[in-house]
């Protein structure tokens, strides 16, 4: 998405297997979406130039670039240990920003010594990527100018940005969608429903392609299970029957579509 006006991208990652897969991908996708319009109207011709690297490269893609994005597994640690290196190795123009989808950017910086803490900010996309909706927070250490250089960006680049006013566990779409999750699964682990039943109602109901099951398999429910954990951190009232259950599934080697089984079975 960050591509389709022309801008170089670096796609960088340890996993080699990852980064050719990846690739492949991009590559497939770019044959269905469309280009986005540059400023003033112009039409852009071509997809940007997208180059992977292992991290041994990173310094010099973060040289070559205006932001970098951390996009790792939902663990606090890996997240923070990602960020303290961006930090270290990016120049100080550079934005800064973390992909994750419940924490804040202010609890991803608590403890970290940080030579330009102004600078980062949390930008969290969706899944499928062509889903255009971006949410962009600071924490109370960001330049206001940062936040608004991300929303003309964001914009620019044909995503659709929403501000999040606050620092919020979750952004907005994600609290919303995780009391939707959390009661699915609750359902579930009482035995009021099965996983079709809950996702025919709910497409039906409400006219959407996926129903909750069938998007947490999307996710992952190994994934889903740490942003549970967290929301049960800051708020210990939460049930624990939702956890209980997204253990149990992956226990049983069940974490969705990437394992060929979740919820639901997939080739």
């Amino acid at each position: 998405m960050w591509s389709r006006c022309g801008r170089p991208v670096h796609l960088v990652d340890k996993n080699l297997v990852q980064l050719e897969r990846a690739s492949a991908e991009i590559t497939k996708l770019r044959q269905t979406w469309p280009l986005a319009s540059l400023p003033g109207d112009r039409s852009n011709t071509e997809w940007a130039k997208l180059t992977v690297t292992s991290p041994d490269g990173l310094g010099d893609a973060l040289r070559q670039s205006w932001l970098a994005i951390e996009c790792v597994p939902e663990m606090r640690p890996l997240k923070q240990s990602i960020l303290q290196e961006l930090d270290k190795l990016a120049p100080a123009d550079v934005i800064v920003a973390s992909n994750s989808s419940s924490f804040t950017i202010s609890e991803l910086l608590q403890g970290l010594e940080l030579q330009f803490p102004d600078r980062f900010a949390s930008i969290h996309s969706y899944w499928p990527p062509e889903t255009t909706p971006v949410e962009i927070m600071g924490a109370e250490t960001t330049r206001p100018e940062i936040l608004q250089t991300l929303m003309t960006e964001s914009a620019a680049h044909g995503f659709q940005p929403f501000l999040v006013r606050r620092s919020s566990t979750g952004y907005i779409y994600n609290r919303i969608w995780a009391a939707i999750k959390r009661e699915t699964l609750q359902v579930l682990d009482e035995g009021v429903a099965t996983p079709a039943e809950i996702d025919g109602l709910f497409k039906a109901v409400l006219q959407t392609p996926k129903g909750p099951c069938a998007q947490m398999d999307t996710v992952g429910l190994d994934v889903v299970l740490n942003i549970e954990e967290h929301y049960a951190e800051e708020r210990p009232e939460l049930p624990q029957g939702p956890r209980t259950y997204l253990e149990k599934m992956i226990a049983e080697g069940k974490l969705g579509v990437k394992s060929g089984e979740g919820f639901f079975k997939y080739d």
